[in-house]
């Protein structure tokens, strides 16, 4: 190729190069007409046991949406649990309200785990509240959502279930506490939470009884300075003798993604863990999927059909206007 024309090429290619930066810089910047956005959804995967799950067949995820919020207007929802009980499943999960920037527990259900309608906001406080852990013990159905800023993890119990719910007491507090996940195992209460405002480290901590006290174990913080498999990530798994934990990946940026960790060791002096594969598949993969930025959240419950349903929140970067708050 002549000499002066690969210079006019490459001056082309620089131009054209340069332009497209310059226009994305100019629309997305501060001042810009876009900005790129995040959008968190949660979708529902399903599958004969619990360590191998597909999107739920029939079902386009993502199944819920901040648009289904109609009671707040919401900028983000996160941190899905499941229960069933009576002939409905029941979705929880935060919604963050886009004029505060603060969550609350809203509420959707389901006739079969796989069409969703939302309900309302079944637990709000003058705080902010996320990750709602619920579960069923004995006579009673309980919450322990993530109460970071009150410096303490809040039990709550349901008065009417699913749509109001009691304040009980304290089960620890005097520290900041990420995602407390609880868990009944040989007779005791086990505790996996997040300290610290890096979501490096995971204190774990146990009880004869769920009201406590709650002491922390004698290898606890058991995971430290690390980002990539401390912070809680969704329900412990709990399948006969096998105990799964979720971890959240939250380095180079938040909602990265999932780990998930086999607890093969337990006792009230030993705590010993090893990774195993994730149940469901990496969202990386496929970019134009709803969660194709990542996710930070997984719960998985067994169906009365012998099947196993699980709810899983993901993010999508969008471009918005930038006027479009």
């Amino acid at each position: 190729m002549d000499q002066t024309l690969l210079l006019l090429l490459i001056t082309l290619v620089s131009g054209l190069v340069g332009l497209i930066y310059g226009f994305y810089a100019a629309t997305t910047g501060r001042h810009g007409l876009l900005r790129v956005d995040y959008k968190w959804a949660i979708g529902v995967y399903s599958g004969q046991n619990p360590f191998n799950l597909i999107p739920a067949p029939g079902v386009k995820n993502p199944v819920l949406e901040v648009r289904h919020v109609r009671d707040v207007k919401a900028c983000l929802i996160a941190d899905p649990f499941l229960i069933r009980q009576g002939n409905l499943w029941h979705l929880f999960f935060e919604v963050v309200a886009a004029a505060t920037r603060r969550g609350s527990i809203g509420l959707a259900q389901s006739p079969d785990g796989l069409h969703w309608q939302y309900q309302r906001i079944v637990l709000s406080e003058p705080f902010h509240l996320s990750y709602p852990y619920l579960f069923h013990w004995k006579s009673s159905t309980y919450l322990v959502p993530e109460t970071e800023s009150q410096q303490s993890v809040r039990l709550y119990a349901a008065e009417d279930f699913p749509f109001r719910w009691k304040f009980v007491q304290p089960l620890l507090t005097g520290r900041p506490f990420h995602d407390p996940s609880l868990f009944f195992h040989q007779g005791s209460w086990w505790m996996l939470v997040g300290i610290g405002a890096k979501s490096d480290t995971l204190c774990l901590f146990q009880a004869d009884d769920l009201l406590g006290p709650w002491r922390e174990h004698p290898r606890s913080p058991i995971v430290q300075a690390n980002p990539h498999g401390a912070r809680p990530g969704g329900r412990v798994l709990v399948v006969g003798d096998r105990i799964i934990r979720f971890a959240q990946e939250t380095c180079p940026y938040y909602g990265k993604g999932l780990r998930a960790f086999e607890i093969i060791r337990l006792t009230p002096q030993e705590y010993q863990e090893r990774e195993i594969p994730l149940p469901i598949s990496d969202p990386k993969k496929d970019r134009g999927a709803w969660n194709s930025y990542g996710m930070h959240h997984l719960d998985i419950q067994p169906t009365t059909e012998g099947r196993w349903l699980a709810c899983a929140d993901g993010q999508k970067r969008v471009l918005a206007p930038s006027f479009w708050k």
